[in-house]
């Protein structure tokens, strides 16, 4: 796991189509993150983007790309929901996609024709794997039914019993149920107690704000120590604070000696120090405050892989837009991090950047999205495509000056390493 920030130019492969791909994040009933969802969007240089539902699948063009660069640097050790269109399904793409690693998601189609129902039964055959997107139950979905092992359902604007019907009969049917924009804590639970299996959305990105709410004594020797190496303490100040919290003493230790790190054995503080050097320290330390056990009990995983994703997002966008300032990408990384600790603390981050010092640029992306780096975490969260709005990312990337292209290379370089950090940190 590299902690270093690199922009391999040989990866700049053009891509046959200028396409925008955001990942989102699906969960299981116990908040675990499950899977990632891919969704792309098409583009024609700096125009608008084709007449198309808000959600398109993707072509048979767009998964080729994704297979040349590198699924598993999108997806990781977990699976790839592909919302797909017909073409692709009738296409020979998936002679290249691995059927262990991807669920193919299609669109209920209307009295589906012969050639379809036998391109499902074929690639069944050679182990992929389908979901099929509904709105209701009638007799064209029980039509491909047995084709399929789950069923997408989009909540929005469903009243819980109108969605407890679609549960029991697609549950008769024994099909996996993933809830689809889920939004708020209200609508996670309400989908829990409905029997839903997976769940996308962005609920657990919401901070909950607790009156009176104070950090965790674990969080509290994290901040406690970031706060030293801000005031620029000295070495022996710094060893006296990590030892005296064992667990975070044992954790460090445990970081440093990972084979990305150091290829030799490190036995104490003052040599993982000394190896980590101190920005690495910082940075670290910020990780590990998501690797810590979350509010109420809930699993932090899904918001650790979102935190990590934004903050090495920002890093190598501000490599990129600035090249050789090194202090300008650790400061990206640092608000990128930083900006979902409010949720992580269930505190206002007004509150947080009291006990955690931060410099004013910092602040003012954190808080207002002013200056640059709030330029760049505002194109951070437009990658997440949250509110299916693509003017935004079109317009923040055209201010940039960046392109469909380096953006979606630096996308797969942010998932790359965050997939690995959420791995070592767990």
């Amino acid at each position: 796991m590299s902690i270093s920030v690199t922009f391999n130019s040989a990866h700049r492969i053009p891509l046959a189509s200028e396409f925008f791909m955001a990942r989102r994040p699906v969960v299981d009933r116990q908040q675990s993150l499950a899977a990632h969802e891919l969704l792309f969007c098409n583009f024609f240089g700096t125009a608008a983007p084709i007449p198309a539902p808000e959600e398109q699948p993707a072509s048979a063009s767009v998964l080729s790309d994704v297979y040349e660069h590198g699924l598993t640097r999108v997806i990781g050790d977990l699976t790839g929901i592909l919302y797909i269109d017909t073409d692709a399904l009738m296409s020979d793409i998936f002679q290249f996609l691995p059927p262990q690693n991807v669920v193919l998601e299609i669109a209920t189609l209307r009295n589906p024709p012969p050639q379809v129902i036998a391109r499902l039964t074929e690639l069944g055959a050679a182990g992929f794997r389908f979901a099929l997107v509904v709105n209701d139950d009638d007799e064209y979905v029980h039509k491909l039914l047995p084709m399929v092992e789950s069923v997408r359902i989009d909540i929005t604007g469903r009243s819980a019993a109108d969605l407890g019907r679609l549960c029991a009969a697609f549950k008769a049917q024994q099909k996996r149920l993933l809830a689809e924009r889920v939004e708020t804590i209200e609508q996670f639970r309400m989908c829990l107690d409905l029997g839903f299996d997976l769940f996308q959305g962005y609920y657990f990105l919401n901070p909950e704000i607790l009156e009176g709410r104070k950090i965790s004594p674990s969080h509290q020797a994290i901040t406690e120590l970031m706060s030293l190496i801000a005031s620029e303490a000295d070495n022996a100040d710094i060893e006296h604070s990590i030892k005296s919290h064992v667990s975070l003493g044992l954790n460090l230790l445990r970081l440093v000696n990972t084979p990305a790190i150091s290829a030799h054995r490190i036995d104490s503080l003052r040599q993982a120090l000394m190896v980590l050097g101190r920005d690495q320290l910082q940075r670290w330390l910020q990780v590990m405050l998501y690797a810590e056990p979350g509010v109420h009990g809930r699993s932090v995983l899904p918001l650790m892989a979102q935190a990590t994703t934004r903050g090495r997002l920002i890093e190598l966008l501000a490599q990129k837009l600035r090249p050789g300032n090194r202090s300008f990408a650790d400061t990206g990384f640092t608000v990128g991090i930083m900006s979902l600790m409010d949720t992580l603390f269930s505190m206002p981050l007004e509150e947080i950047l009291k006990q955690i010092p931060v410099v004013e640029e910092v602040g003012d992306a954190l808080l207002r999205r002013q200056g640059y780096f709030g330029k760049l975490l505002s194109l951070a969260e437009h990658t997440e495509w949250k509110t299916k709005n693509d003017a935004q990312l079109m317009q923040a990337t055209r201010e940039l000056n960046l392109s469909y292209n380096d953006l979606y290379m630096v996308q797969l370089a942010a998932f790359e390493w965050s997939d690995h950090v959420t791995r070592c940190m767990h």
